[in-house]
C-alpha cells in the first residue's frame, strides 16, 4: 500500500496462513448452513408442491411459502449471531455476515424500545464487533460501513469515536477509511471545521505525504469558503494555502500529495462557484442573414448567411458548467419575429442527462417579408431557476440584443458537391468585424482578478525554480494557462508559446504519459488560436459556393482533442483534416456546423462520431482516410449504445429491411440514421466497400453524394 515494498513471507508465516484458511472455511460454512439446513426441507417441500396441484392449492402452498420466509427472517439464534462475530474477527470482508448482524439488529431493537440500557447494550456489542474485525483489518469497508450504521441508529457514545480514529491513524494515518468515517463523525458530533482543519495542519506537519490528511483540508476548505466563514474570504485565504502547501513541496519535490492539493488550489484560484455565461450565438450587436435552404438571392453580399430548411435558427447559451433550469421562465425573449412564443430549451449533451453547458432553443423566421430587419433581446439571470449541477445558482443577470435580416432566398437547393480545395477566399476583416461573430473574454467580466493574477504571478516565479522536474514543468504550464485565462492578449501571447514549448519538453521527457501530454498540447494550440480575433482571423475563409460561409481551416496541426468550442459557435464550416483526433466529443456545441472534414485522423469507429448527431444543421461530413474497420476492438463503443441492450434498428424502414446489416454495422447505423446528410465520404477506411454503401445510401435516406459519386438525383 502506499508504494511500500511487500516484506517476504516465511515459512512460519506461510503455516499460519494456511491454518487461518482453513478455520475460515470451516467458520464459513457453519455460518452459512445453519439457517439453510432449517430451511430446506421447508423451501423444498413448498417448492415441489408449487408445480403440481389445483391453483386454489397453490395459492394455499404460496400463503405457507411467505410464512415460512417470514419466520427464517425472524429466527436469528445465538449460535449464527456468535458465529458471525467469530467468522468476522477473522474476515472482516464477510459481507453476507454483515448483513445478517444488521437484519438481526433491526430485529433485537424492535422488541427491547422501551429499555434504554439495553437498546444501549445491544449496540456497544456491535461497537466490539467492529473494532475487533477493524484490529484484523482496518481497511476493511464492511467493517467501517457497520459502524456508521450503528451510529446512525442513535448510539450515544460519539465521543469517543474520535479516540478510536486516533489510535487507527496512529497505526496509518493515511488510511482514507478512517479520515471518511472522521468526516462522518464530525457531522454527526457538529464539531467545528475550524478545529478540523487545525487538525490536518498537525497531521501533515508530522508527514508532508499524507494525501488524506491534504484531501480533507480540501474538503473543509471548500465548505468553509463557501459559506465565508470568519477568516475564509477567498482573496485572502487562498493566497496563504499556496504558502503552506509551498513548504511540503519543496521540501520533497517528489512527493505527489502536495501537488495535487496545489492543483486543487489552482482550480480554486481560476474557477468560480457560481456558473457564468461564457459566450453565446448570435452574440451582443451581432446581425444574423437569414435565408431559406435555396441560399441568398444576393450574390454580392459578403456577409456570412444562415441557410435553413426548417424556417428556423438555433440560439445557443455556452456556461462555464453544467447547469440545468433553462427555460422560458428563466430566460425571457423579446423579439419581433412571429410565431417564437412558446420556446423549449433543450440541453446538448452526449450523457442524456438535464444539465450541460451548452442549451439551444430554435427561433421561426419566413422569408415571406425579404430585406426585413427584426430585433431580438434575451435576458438572462433576472429570474431563479438556472442552477449548477453542484448546487449553486446562476446570479450573473446577462441581457444582449441581437438584428436578425430576412432575405429572399433562390428557389430550390444546392445539391452540388462541396470541395475542400476550391471555392474559399480569404477572410475580409474590412468587411466583416469577427467581434460581431464571437465574444471574447465574457467571463473575466464578472472575475475579481486582481488577487488571482498576483497569486498566481507570484507561484509562476518560484515555480520556474523547479523547472528541471516533470512535475514542475507540467505545474508550471498549468500556471501559466491560468495567467493566460485571466489575463489580456499581450500576456496570452507571451504565455501560451511557453506553454507549448513545456509540453513538446514533456511529451520527450516522458513517454508513458504521452498523450496526456499531446491533448495538453492540443488544448493549448487551441486557445492560443481562439484567445484574440487576430490570431483567429488567420484561420477563418470564407466560402462563397454556399453564402459565404464562415469557414474554420485547422488542417495539419497534429490536434489530437477538440477545445474552445464556445469561441467557435459562430462557425458553418469546419475543416479539421490531417490531425490526429480519435472523437468529435466537443463539437456538438458548434449547433451552425454545416460542412465537417475529418479525413485523414485516427478515428476508429463511427461510435466515436456520437457527439455529432446532436449537430442538426450537419449535411456534408468527410471521415475518408480513418481507421473505421480496421481494428476488431473498439474501445470507444462506450459512447453509444450498443445492439446487446436495444432493437432499435427495427423500428425504422432501413432496419426492417436489412437487420442483418444493421446489426453488422449498428454502431454506423446508431449515428447516422440521426444525421441529414447529403455528402458523405467514407473512402480510405476499412469498412469502405458495395455492401456498406449500399447500407448507407439506406439508413441516410436524403444522401446525394457518397464518396464523390452521385446517389440520388
Amino acid at each position: 500500500m502506499h508504494g511500500r515494498p511487500r516484506k517476504a513471507s516465511n515459512p512460519e508465516d506461510e503455516e499460519a496462513s494456511a491454518a487461518k484458511a482453513v478455520k475460515l472455511r470451516v467458520l464459513q460454512s457453519q455460518f452459512m448452513s445453519n439457517h439453510h439446513d432449517k430451511m430446506y426441507n421447508s423451501l423444498f417441500f413448498c417448492y415441489r408442491n408449487l408445480m403440481i396441484g389445483s391453483v386454489s392449492f397453490r395459492l394455499l402452498i404460496i400463503c405457507c411459502l411467505l410464512d415460512v420466509l417470514g419466520f427464517w427472517a425472524s429466527s436469528y439464534t445465538k449460535e449464527a449471531i456468535e458465529l458471525s462475530t467469530k467468522l468476522l474477527e477473522i474476515n472482516p470482508e464477510a459481507y453476507t455476515a454483515w448483513n445478517y448482524r444488521k437484519l438481526a439488529v433491526e430485529d433485537t431493537l424492535s422488541r427491547i424500545e422501551s429499555d434504554p440500557d439495553l437498546f444501549k447494550s445491544v449496540l456497544d456489542e456491535e461497537l466490539r464487533v467492529v473494532e475487533s474485525a477493524l484490529k484484523q483489518n482496518f481497511k476493511s469497508y464492511g467493517a467501517w460501513h457497520h459502524r456508521k450504521w450503528v451510529l446512525s441508529k442513535g448510539h450515544s457514545s460519539t465521543g469517543n469515536e474520535l479516540q478510536l480514529l486516533d489510535k487507527f491513524q496512529r497505526l496509518d494515518s493515511r488510511n482514507f477509511h478512517a479520515w471518511n468515517y472522521r468526516r462522518f463523525v464530525v457531522e454527526l458530533t457538529n464539531r467545528s471545521k475550524q478545529d478540523e482543519l487545525q487538525y490536518t495542519d498537525d497531521m501533515i506537519s508530522r508527514d508532508f505525504s499524507n494525501y488524506s490528511a491534504w484531501h480533507n483540508r480540501s474538503v473543509l476548505l471548500s465548505s468553509l469558503l463557501a459559506r465565508n466563514a470568519d477568516g475564509f474570504v477567498p482573496n485572502q485565504k487562498i493566497p496563504e494555502e499556496y504558502r503552506f502547501v509551498r513548504d511540503a513541496i519543496f521540501t520533497d519535490e517528489d512527493d505527489q500529495s502536495g501537488w495535487f492539493y496545489h492543483l486543487w488550489l489552482l482550480d480554486q484560484t481560476v474557477n468560480v462557484e457560481t456558473p457564468l455565461l461564457t459566450s453565446s450565438w448570435p452574440s451582443h450587436g451581432s446581425r444574423v442573414n437569414l435565408s431559406g435552404s435555396g441560399g441568398l438571392n444576393d450574390s454580392s453580399s459578403k456577409l456570412p448567411s444562415f441557410c435553413s430548411e426548417s424556417g428556423s435558427f438555433p440560439l445557443i447559451l455556452y456556461f462555464d458548467q453544467d447547469v440545468g433550469g433553462v427555460s422560458s421562465s428563466t430566460v425571457t425573449i423579446d423579439s419581433e419575429l412571429k410565431g417564437n412564443e412558446d420556446l423549449v430549451w433543450e440541453p446538448v449533451s452526449n450523457k442524456s442527462s438535464e444539465v450541460s453547458c451548452v442549451w439551444v432553443t430554435r427561433l421561426k423566421y419566413t422569408s415571406t417579408e425579404p430585406q426585413k430587419e427584426y430585433k431580438v433581446k434575451l435576458r438572462i439571470g433576472n429570474s431563479p431557476g438556472i442552477v449548477s449541477s453542484r448546487g449553486c445558482n446562476f446570479s450573473s443577470p446577462y441581457e444582449f440584443v441581437f438584428t436578425a435580416h430576412v432575405h429572399d432566398n433562390v428557389e430550390g437547393s444546392q445539391e452540388g458537391i462541396v470541395s475542400w480545395t476550391d471555392g474559399f477566399s480569404n477572410w475580409d476583416a474590412q468587411s466583416v468585424d469577427l467581434k460581431s461573430l464571437v465574444t471574447f473574454d465574457q467571463l473575466n467580466a464578472h472575475m475579481d482578478l486582481n488577487w488571482r493574477q498576483e497569486a498566481i504571478a507570484e507561484e509562476i516565479d518560484l515555480f520556474r525554480l523547479l523547472s528541471d522536474s516533470k512535475i514542475g514543468k507540467l505545474t508550471l504550464a498549468r500556471l501559466l494557462v491560468a495567467e493566460a485565462m485571466i489575463s489580456d492578449d499581450a500576456i496570452k501571447g507571451v504565455n501560451y508559446k511557453e506553454i507549448l514549448k513545456l509540453y513538446n519538453d514533456l511529451m520527450a521527457l516522458d513517454s508513458s504519459h504521452y498523450q496526456y501530454y499531446k491533448d495538453e498540447h492540443t488544448v493549448a494550440l487551441l486557445h492560443t488560436v481562439t484567445s484574440s480575433t487576430e490570431s483567429l482571423s488567420r484561420h477563418l475563409f470564407q466560402y462563397s459556393d454556399m453564402n459565404n460561409s464562415v469557414c474554420l481551416r485547422l488542417n495539419k496541426l497534429s490536434l489530437s482533442r477538440i477545445a474552445s468550442v464556445e469561441k467557435l459557435l459562430f462557425v458553418q464550416m469546419l475543416d479539421l483534416s490531417h490531425n490526429e483526433l480519435h472523437s468529435t466529443e466537443g463539437l456538438e456545441a458548434m449547433q451552425l456546423l454545416s460542412y465537417l472534414n475529418l479525413s485523414h485522423n485516427r478515428i476508429r469507429s463511427f461510435s466515436a462520431l456520437d457527439s455529432l448527431r446532436h449537430v442538426k444543421q450537419l449535411r456534408v461530413l468527410d471521415v475518408s482516410h480513418n481507421h473505421i474497420g480496421k481494428h476488431s476492438v473498439d474501445t470507444t463503443r462506450y459512447l453509444c449504445s450498443s445492439p446487446l441492450s436495444n432493437s432499435e434498428w427495427t423500428q425504422d424502414e432501413a432496419g426492417r429491411q436489412m437487420p442483418s446489416l444493421a446489426t453488422k454495422y449498428w454502431d454506423a447505423y446508431f449515428v447516422l440514421r440521426d444525421l441529414n446528410l447529403k455528402q458523405l465520404d467514407i473512402s480510405g477506411n476499412v469498412i469502405a466497400g458495395d455492401e456498406f454503401s449500399s447500407f448507407v445510401t439506406q439508413v441516410v435516406p436524403k444522401l446525394v453524394w457518397l464518396d464523390g459519386q452521385k446517389v440520388r438525383s
